[in-house]
């Protein structure tokens, strides 16, 4: 079986930055829609970014929009999210996902197949 596994987590001051590694072993890495989500205690699941990573096209919650960027480095199967100005409100944990989508649905918030075991994100104002 595949898996994903996430590593960088950590805490941070109000408007730091910190980088989430994602790498993808096994069937997984075949998968070529590849994205992160987070969910904090007490609220919903939310989509935060994800990359098509056939053609490079990446899509964005508003809430991360021009803060964070997700990026792959397919010699390592690795995803990159890089979260710069960071705010108490991102404080989650954060998780990877994959699957092997069409573009169209990658551009949208459905679920994906796979998921990692999560890194914990902690902003302090």
């Amino acid at each position: 079986q595949g898996q994903l596994v996430e590593s960088g987590g950590g805490s941070v001051q109000f408007g730091g930055s910190l980088r989430l590694s994602c790498v993808a072993s096994g069937p997984v890495y075949r998968r070529n829609c590849m994205g992160w989500f987070r969910q904090a205690p007490g609220k919903e699941r939310e989509g935060v970014a994800r990359i098509y990573t056939d053609a490079g096209s990446t899509y964005y919650s508003d809430s991360v929009k021009g803060r964070f960027t997700i990026s792959q480095d397919n010699a390592k199967n690795t995803v990159y999210l890089q979260m710069n100005s960071l705010k108490p409100e991102d404080t989650a944990m954060y998780y990877c996902a994959a699957a092997g989508t069409s573009e169209a649905y990658c551009s949208t918030w459905r679920s994906l197949t796979y998921s990692g075991q999560g890194a914990q994100v902690t902003v302090s104002s």
